[in-house]
């Protein structure tokens, strides 16, 4: 919306927008927002009693960790097993905690292989909680 600034012989054009309206209604936005908004709030003040907890929430367990490093031998927990033992040593651990989860920790020069049969033993053993843990690739 242009408007001109003179008499009618001038073909200029003024192209300033008076902004003085804009910050009124701005402003009057404002203030009505300012004073609705602690209106929104339905809160009631109420002094609750104290009880007793009725139920107890426990802290969650730390996840199990299996680690593999570079010549293929199995650490569970920092302890050492052969891998044709880890499936009875995870089932026994199932058993015991049946909501248990894994961190599986493998060094980057161990054979693929070796690490599929721990994931094979994993899942014969029945547990389906498994993170893999990495590290950052610097860039």
């Amino acid at each position: 919306m242009a408007f001109s600034s003179g008499g009618s012989d001038s073909d200029e054009v003024f192209g300033e927008i008076n902004v003085t309206p804009l910050v009124d209604v701005m402003l009057v936005l404002l203030v009505t927002f300012i004073i609705t908004a602690p209106m929104l709030t339905n809160t009631i003040n109420v002094n609750l009693p104290d009880t007793q907890p009725t139920f107890q929430q426990k802290d969650p367990e730390k996840p199990t960790v299996i680690s593999v490093d570079e010549t293929g031998k199995v650490y569970i927990d920092k302890e050492g097993y052969p891998l044709v033992e880890v499936e009875a040593e995870l089932i026994k651990r199932k058993t015991e905690n049946p909501e248990i989860r894994l961190n599986l920790n493998a060094d980057e020069k161990v054979n693929y292989g070796v690490i599929a049969k721990v994931m094979a033993a994993i899942e014969r053993a029945g547990i389906d909680r498994l993170s893999f843990i990495s590290e950052n690739q610097a860039p």
